[in-house]
This record gives structure tokens, sequence and C-alpha cells, in this order.
């Protein structure tokens, strides 16, 4: 089914990645074409994407943040494992993946696409049920950079049952006292961190199969953080560990 990406840095990273069936793009009666705006302009017109304007009311029914463009194209091209791991492989480098276990929230999800997309990591793996997908609202919550990065849908469990077959150490982001902290933690490796839901964190069996659990350690009052904080700056250390 087709679907409206609307923001402007959403339409225009789904036009640069050129990885979804593009079946219209819309704009807005009277919207300045500059900036942001005119590049989207420019590339559509180099893709061969014909455009239409439609009156403000009409953009309510995209969003009202749409900021005046919105592009009508087709469903998220989802990858397999197998085309993670074989990116790492092209980019001759060890993998590198985000595992999320039934995260829920669009926002959180998009916050961690962009993180993940940023430290440059291979893949994201999302559970095949009860878990935020990529949808519009994620798509502009993570400014478009989901259309650049590598998304699967997998049996989590299996597919660490996989990624241990393949060399890859698997790192769960928790609060218990079975976790250590970062420093006592190899990063540069092989790796994938797994970053549980929002509330109840990893399901048991997800987190059974961990090598090892990983800690991030409170100074302050608050004794946790938010997923997609707490999973941000797992991404970081982790890439900074891998130079």
């Amino acid at each position: 089914m087709p679907e409206w990406i609307n923001g402007r840095n959403a339409v225009y990273e789904t036009l640069r990645a050129q990885r979804r069936e593009i079946v219209q793009l819309a704009l807005a009666e009277g919207v300045q074409r500059k900036g942001r705006l005119q590049e989207i302009l420019d590339l559509s017109a180099k893709l061969g994407v014909q455009y239409k304007t439609l009156p403000r009311e009409e953009f309510h029914r995209f969003d009202p943040g749409s900021q005046g463009v919105a592009l009508q194209v087709g469903a998220y091209p989802y990858v397999t494992l197998v085309d993670i791991l074989e990116l790492a492989a092209e980019r001759e480098e060890p993998p590198f993946l985000l595992l999320l276990d039934t995260l829920q929230d669009p926002q959180n999800l998009g916050t961690l696409v962009r993180t993940a997309e940023a430290a440059e990591m291979h893949g994201i793996l999302l559970p095949l049920r009860r878990s935020a997908t990529v949808t519009p609202a994620v798509v502009k919550a993570s400014s478009g950079t989901s259309e650049h990065i590598l998304i699967a849908q997998y049996n989590l469990a299996q597919a660490i049952s996989i990624l241990k077959e393949n060399g890859v150490w698997v790192v769960g982001l928790d609060a218990g006292e079975d976790a250590q902290p970062p420093k006592e933690i190899n990063l540069d490796g092989p790796l994938a961190l797994v970053v549980g839901s929002e509330g109840q964190g990893m399901r048991r069996l997800v987190k059974e199969e961990c090598d090892l659990l990983m800690r991030l350690q409170m100074r302050g009052r608050v004794d946790s953080l938010n997923a997609a904080v707490a999973g941000s700056i797992a991404i970081y250390l982790a890439s900074q560990a891998r130079g």
C-alpha cells in the first residue's frame, strides 16, 4: 500500500536514497520554494518525479507539521539479515548491528535509527511482532535516515543464534546486577547491541541469548534512562571503541 512521507528532510532523504517506488510529490499552495524545498524540487526533476500543488487545507490529512511538502511512496524495503552481514563484509568491517526488542514508540525508534545511521552501523533488526515498524512517523522522526540504513524484521532469538555462528558478540542493555559497566566490555569487535522495550526491557528469551549484559552507570538522582537515550549512548560508546 502506498503511504505519504512528510517533512522536508524526510522527503529529501527518501528521494536521495532511491530505495522506494515513488508515486507522486505534493506541495502546498503558496509555499516558498527555497532552501531544502528547492533541493527537493531539483532532485525530483532529476529523477523524473512529477509534482502537484494542493490547497494548504489538504495537507492536514498528511500531518499538520508536513512543512508544505509530502511524498507518496511504496512500502518500506526491508532487507534480510544476510544483506546486513554482506554489507559489513563489503566494507571489510566487523559487523555492527542494533537489535530492538519490541520497542513501541515511533519517536524512540526514529531516534535510534538516526543514531545508528550516524554511527555507520550496518543494520537494524526488529521483531516480527509487537514492535514499532518503519512507518511515515518513524521516517520523519529519523529525519529520513531510515531510508539509508538497512533494516530487517526477524525472530530475534533466532537472529542472535545466527549472529553468534558468524562470530558476532551480542551485548544487551540491562539495569540488573549481572550487567557490567561499559569499561569492562570489549565493544570494538563484531558486535550486536540489544535494546529492550520501554519499561519492560528485553524479553526473557532474548536476554538469555545475549553473551553479555551492559549497564549504563547512573550518577545522578534518576536511576534509568529512556530507551532511545540509553540505546544512543551505547551505540556511541561502541562507535568510539571501534574508532
